[in-house]
């Protein structure tokens, strides 16, 4: 018999939010359908990939946890899951997302929602001072004094980016602009694809107090795009090493507003205290991913600060919990923190750490619960099946990554589908075999198909890349997708073939995002107001 979940009213979840308790809100539909509404900390584990993500978002097994979806069932089946992985404070949302709106809560669309909301009351409150594309464009070819800095992840600038822009991640601006820009009569041009990054990276120099003219580029590349003015792609152009007078500068400037804004600064006794206490704290490295992957603190998960202030609620999913953020240098942590404590956390810098201390080395890796045991079996041997013809390879892969490449006659599908729909989905096999990009999610649906289908099932040892990596055939296309396209929202701001109407509807309802925060109530935000003597005139 299935668990019995208590229900938690919205109204209590709301009054929470604005105590500023500790609230885990999860939203457990597909990426696409979370995209369509939900509440502002609402956050979202997909069903179908609910063991990737899980641990490291809600790392305390006694935090409160409220589930729902939007009537499909989800939520009772990723709450049996999670209670199976020791968490003990489970509830579910009474009446599901309906419930939400009926106790006068407000729905937000798109994703990052609150980081987005707070960049438009940034900028409402301060004035952010920006140029539109035509005005950036005049600059860039009556050649002035400009220079273009890309506040998005190197890999979006990669794509598509301003002419003659430079990738310098969000988080990197305060440490990088002076080496960047060392005459304090150039200007300086921030730009992400939208509007918050470029918003909070050009508030962020502001806030410093740097010398230099500074300015987002209105709406970023959208803004660019509906210009009607060439983007460039495929560039690599990135910030340089940080020179010893940049970085004392910069030190100061960052301290100073970390300390407006009300950060802490802890050691590493404090921290270890507050780990043990029965409260969630979190412990970003928000340097670059280079200098992470070379030492780290152990423990410590790397976020770039940038990516940490527009995708809060993906890394510190409980609202209300504790952030904890180093580097090694004392300007990216503190100008990550100055944000995030106007975004209503209670967030630290982490002071006096050493060389040594950074003893870790590698990649963050996410933690996942034990997968079940399954049989296995070889690229080579699941070659010989399907060549005899009764066998069904099942596809948890992206519905992206299927499309560009698959095991022949395999077909595509999401554990929410397979939960909502069950046998009825599955083409009939004598016996079936899971895989994925390495078959680690795979490996979690064995026991679901097994009981639906009543026949054997297999897991692809190393998943669609071991099938590559022995050089079997591949086919594209669509032509087994037994789920939805729903595994993904695709961003109004990413890739460079969005309709202009799509991209004027997103900038659109950024504008609108500051009366939703009045008409929401529960944002904890302030803004900070720079003092006058940091501001460049």
């Amino acid at each position: 018999m299935a668990n019995l979940f208590p229900l938690r009213d919205a109204a209590e979840i709301q009054q929470a939010l604005r105590q500023q308790q500790e609230v885990a809100l999860v939203d457990v539909r597909d990426e696409a359908l979370y995209a369509q509404g939900h509440p502002l900390f609402a956050i979202n584990i997909p069903l179908s990939k609910l063991e990737l993500e899980w641990l490291d978002r809600l790392p305390r097994r006694d935090t409160a946890i409220t589930l729902y979806d939007n009537g499909e069932g989800l939520a009772q089946a990723a709450a049996e899951r999670a209670t199976a992985w020791g968490y003990s404070n489970i509830t579910l949302l009474k009446g599901d997302l309906a419930g939400w709106t009926a106790a006068g809560g407000e729905l937000f669309i798109d994703v990052n929602s609150p980081s987005k909301a707070f960049g438009e009351l940034v900028e409402h409150h301060n004035h952010t001072p920006s140029l539109a594309a035509e005005e950036v464009d005049a600059l860039l070819r009556n050649k002035a004094d400009v220079v273009v800095l890309d506040a998005r992840r190197f890999d979006e600038y990669h794509t598509m980016s301003i002419p003659g822009g430079i990738s310098v991640p969000g988080g990197e601006l305060v440490l990088r602009v002076r080496d960047i820009a060392p005459s304090p009569d150039t200007t300086v041009i921030v730009n992400c694809a939208g509007r918050t990054r470029s918003i909070i990276g050009t508030q962020s120099l502001v806030n410093a107090g740097i010398r230099n003219p500074v300015y987002a580029l209105r709406n970023g590349t959208i803004g660019w795009t509906l210009a009607g003015l060439t983007l460039e792609q495929q560039q690599s152009r990135r910030y340089g090493e940080t020179s010893e007078t940049a970085r004392r500068h910069a030190v100061a400037q960052a301290r100073q507003v970390a300390e407006q804004a009300g950060v802490a600064r802890i050691n590493a006794g404090t921290l270890t205290r507050w780990q043990q206490e029965a409260r969630t704290t979190y412990l970003f490295d928000v340097r670059d991913a280079d200098e992470y992957s070379a030492g780290h603190l152990p423990g410590s998960r790397h976020v770039p600060g940038g990516q940490l202030v527009q995708e809060t609620d993906h890394y510190a999913s409980v609202r209300g919990a504790r952030i904890v953020l180093v580097d090694s240098d004392g300007v990216r942590a503190s100008m990550t923190a100055s944000w995030l404590a106007q975004m209503g956390w209670d967030v630290a810098v982490l002071d006096g750490v050493q060389p040594q201390d950074f003893s870790a080395t590698g990649s963050w890796s996410a933690q996942v619960p034990p997968s079940p045991s399954a049989q296995t079996l070889s690229p080579q041997q699941l070659d010989e099946w399907l060549r005899q013809g009764d066998t069904q390879v099942l596809d948890f892969t992206t519905r992206a990554n299927y499309v560009k490449s698959h095991i022949p006659g395999a077909a595509w599908l999401l554990r929410s589908t397979l939960q909502q729909r069950g046998n009825a989905l599955l083409p009939d096999a004598a016996r079936y075999v899971l895989t994925c990009g390495s078959s680690l999610l795979a490996g979690y649906a064995v026991e679901q198909v097994q009981v639906l289908t009543g026949k054997p099932v297999y897991v692809l040892q190393g998943g669609n890349a071991a099938w590559r990596e022995a050089g079997l055939p591949t086919e594209a296309g669509e032509s087994r997708l037994l789920s939805p396209a729903i595994d993904r929202y695709r961003r109004p701001y990413e890739g460079t073939d969005i309709e202009p109407a799509v991209m004027q509807a997103y900038l659109d309802w950024e504008y609108g995002l500051v009366a939703q925060l009045d008409r929401d109530g529960t944002h904890g935000f302030r803004v900070l107001q720079p003092q006058a003597e940091n501001v460049t005139a």
